[in-house]
């Protein structure tokens, strides 16, 4: 009878803190009614028309917490109105002429939306809007070669604008294929893209777009033109990135610094940006005695002037919203009406783009939003309270909040987080509001003359400058960033909750003792501690959600083979306890990283490059800086290719020994056996032969397993070679037709057929006829319609997962 008694209390009070908290819920909403029914309108515009589920609970949910049935009901209604805006918007946004075209050859006029990026396999791609045709005003991806074409109608002005630099607001003719968006282009879809334009042939069109797009182009051009008075180039390029948005002249390295050191946030447009920039205007105008209406309307007119200015996208207009509603949450004085502008953003936000959700820096940007509202505030008292002077004490409380509220999704979605964000921050962020200031004073003075803005710009630059060391320093720490799987980081995060809640009590008497802290309410917890664990759960259930997408469990006598999923190319995974090992990268710009995470791979051993085609060898920069190959063993040695040219000196800072594939080598790691059959060693490869004729060929053997994997190379190189009867084989070329795969087949005789090949590809892969042949093999597997495909080999065993 006494041992149940301790079971007895906790049962009565967790009785008594549920029912607590349900009456504090509903006090709350009875008090805000207009908050109930915002939120409900958000819910509906999350959940859509396909969350029946969810929406039936919100429903519940609402109707339980409003205090009277006419809150009740708008509540519902606005539920009901959310969900059926979103299904039709979604309608009208997926009926694009653009997605219907794809398969089609196209000429369009179309107007860059953003600075162009490079991509590894050389050219650049950017999001543009169709000013011309049946798709006039629709966005879709560009994707083209770095230099303009040489023929066309207006070939004699095209040799004047060859060396024009690409920025936001260039329009081109581009004549090329639609594509549907290829997986790595799928976030560009939750920004209004709706298709690809492979360009084969583009042209300057004009300088500039007519009217008001025009109008703001030039302002554009002078506010760039402004940022770059005084400073060295590379300074010029991380002011225009945290000023304007504009990151794609910043070098590579830099940019992995950033990210590395947890500072990448600084290089884009963001609701702290436009934060920045009224409380500028508010100061200005408060120097001026202004009333609070008139400040608040010339921050706000302000704000409404720099989001065109800085590109007016997708991601710099919710930066614009969230920067608003941040400001009038700041000048409002309950934390009621901060709440409410934070969902007002929300409704806006979703209204405009129902898909907005799903894109990774809308749901950063309100993750760090809510935390700071629940928590920075009480942070900064509690920091003071502990003996921080009042500014480092807002400075630390605001960074370390943001940080602990978008960790979740950064390791969510990217499967890593830097180790060192937090202190990283802390130092860089006395510089980042006078980097903002006065980098947007140095634009705003630029329209009257680009040079009259040195003075700032000068002042700007050091201060980058110094930003940019801290990057460097912290990013070159050790362990600076960590891989982790949604598994690894739910069980600590799940301990640590189990922990904070253990020691609530102890750390309430504490806080309650501090000087100054009310003690009139001795039964309560202070309001920061209960949005602290609140925030704890949220984020455990968020990740619960996840947790069953860690990478599978190898056994130590185990091979698993899986070949990848990462659209139109190849990418084959070799993996034991201990080693790791990847045939090819598939394309540029392709999801092989996110199936590597997936498949657990922190760091690889080896690195092979069958040959010198993008949909090989495209990832392999990307491959190389992120995972840190031993060794590249490469079978496009020497080749012109854009890949080819930058990978010794991509290998070089990371210490990656490259080393020229041929036939007879071998490499030998935790029990796999590598042996190249093909091709023969040359002094010099000869570039004007077909690269598949050339495509390494590889006998994999692990015991009494053994594996081909022959890239592109087909029957017409295979005959030639003195085979080993295997278990299972890669497809040659994606599938395609090959007279002599029979043959081969016959020689071979795999148990297991896999086809690396893309959805919807435009070269008809897999070929009838190959998949015809191969109904000779018992098992046959394709990445386009299974997805990543694994064999797992253990104790003589082979088993096939799709």
């Amino acid at each position: 009878m006494t041992a149940c008694r301790p079971l007895e209390r906790v049962g009565g009070l967790l009785q008594g803190l549920s029912w607590s908290r349900l009456q504090s819920a509903r006090e709350a909403a009875a008090a805000h009614p207009r908050h109930l029914v915002l939120a409900a309108l958000v819910a509906g515009l999350l959940s859509g028309p396909h969350q029946a589920g969810v929406a039936a609970a919100v429903a519940a949910g609402v109707t339980g917490l409003a205090a009277n049935a006419r809150t009740a009901t708008l509540a519902v209604a606005a539920l009901v109105a959310g969900m059926a805006w979103t299904a039709e918007r979604t309608a009208a946004l997926e009926d694009s002429v653009l997605a219907r075209a794809a398969g089609t050859e196209v000429t369009l006029l179309v107007a860059a939306l953003e600075a162009p990026r490079p991509r590894p396999a050389g050219g650049v791609t950017f999001r543009a809007r169709v000013m011309d045709g049946a798709a006039r005003g629709e966005v879709g991806v560009v994707r083209l070669r770095a230099t303009p074409s040489s023929t066309g109608d207006d070939a004699a002005a095209q040799g004047a604008h060859r060396s024009a630099a690409l920025v936001t607001g260039s329009v081109l003719k581009v004549s090329g294929r639609m594509e549907a968006l290829a997986e790595w282009e799928q976030h560009q879809r939750f920004r209004g893209a709706r298709a690809a334009i492979v360009a084969r042939e583009w042209w300057p069109a004009a300088q500039r777009r007519a009217g008001a797009a025009g109008v703001l182009d030039a302002a554009r051009d002078r506010s760039r033109e402004g940022l770059s008075q005084g400073i060295a180039a590379p300074e010029a390029a991380l002011l225009r990135g945290m000023v304007l948005g504009e990151d794609d002249a910043v070098a590579a390295a830099t940019r992995a610094d950033f990210r590395n050191s947890g500072l990448a946030h600084l290089l884009a447009v963001s609701g702290q940006n436009v934060m920045l920039l009224a409380m500028l205007a508010m100061a200005l105008a408060t120097v001026a005695g202004a009333s609070l209406r008139t400040r608040l309307a010339f921050a706000l007119v302000l704000v409404i002037a720099y989001v065109p200015l800085a590109g007016g996208g997708p991601s710099i207009q919710r930066a614009g919203i969230m920067g608003a509603a941040g400001l009038v949450a700041a000048v409002a004085g309950r934390l009621g009406d901060r709440w409410y502008a934070l969902l007002l953003a929300a409704a806006l936000t979703l209204a405009t783009n129902p898909l907005a959700a799903r894109d990774v820096g809308w749901q950063l940007s309100f993750a760090a939003v809510i935390g700071l509202l629940a928590a920075a505030a009480p942070a900064t008292r509690v920091l003071v309270r502990l003996g921080l002077p009042r500014p480092i004490a807002e400075v630390s409380a605001v960074t370390s909040v943001a940080t602990v509220a978008t960790a979740p999704l950064l390791v969510l979605h990217f499967g890593e987080l830097s180790t060192v964000s937090l202190p990283a921050n802390l130092l860089a962020a006395p510089a980042v509001a006078p980097v903002m200031w006065l980098g947007m004073l140095a634009a705003g003075v630029a329209q009257l003359d680009p040079v009259l803005a040195l003075p700032l710009s000068w002042c700007s630059g050091h201060l980058v400058a110094y930003i940019e060391w801290v990057a460097h320093v912290f990013a070159a720490l050790p362990h600076s960033v960590v891989e982790l799987s949604v598994g690894e980081t739910l069980m600590p995060l799940a301990g640590a909750t189990v922990v904070a809640g253990l020691l609530a009590g102890p750390a309430r008497r504490y806080v309650r003792s501090l000087p100054g802290v009310r003690a009139d309410r001795p039964g309560k917890a202070p309001r920061w501690f209960l949005a602290a664990g609140a925030l704890a759960t949220v984020v455990v259930a968020f990740l619960a959600l996840k947790a069953g997408e860690a990478a599978p469990a190898i056994a130590d006598d185990e091979l698993v083979v899986s070949f990848l999923d990462v659209g139109q190319g190849d990418a084959t995974l070799l993996q034991t306890r201990r080693a790791a090992i990847l045939f090819d990268t598939g394309p540029p710009d392709g999801p092989v990283l996110e199936r590597l995470r997936e498949a657990g791979v922190e760091r690889l051993d080896a690195l092979v490059l069958t040959h010198a085609q993008a949909d090989h060898e495209g990832a392999a920069p990307a491959v190389i800086e992120h995972l840190r190959p031993r060794m590249v063993l490469n079978g496009g040695h020497g080749w012109p290719t854009a890949v080819q040219r930058v990978l010794p000196a991509g290998a070089a800072p990371t210490g990656v020994r490259v080393v020229p594939a041929h036939s007879g080598q071998t490499v030998s790691l935790d029990g796999i056996a590598l042996t190249t059959l093909w091709p023969p060693p040359v002094a010099r490869p000869d570039v004007t032969r077909d690269p598949n004729e050339t495509a390494l060929v590889t006998h994999v053997r692990h015991g009494h397993f053994d594996l081909l994997l022959p890239a592109d190379a087909e029957s017409g190189v295979l005959r030639r070679l003195d085979l080993p009867r295997v278990e299972a084989l890669k497809v040659s070329h994606h599938g395609s037709e090959d007279a002599g795969l029979p043959e081969v087949l016959t020689r071979l005789r795999p148990e297991v057929a896999a086809i690396e090949v893309g959805r919807g590809n435009s070269y008809g892969h897999p070929a009838p006829s190959t998949l015809a042949a191969l109904r000779v093999v018992p098992q046959v597997a394709r990445t386009d319609r299974d997805g990543t495909v694994r064999v797992r080999v253990r104790g003589g065993r082979m088993e096939l997962e799709r």
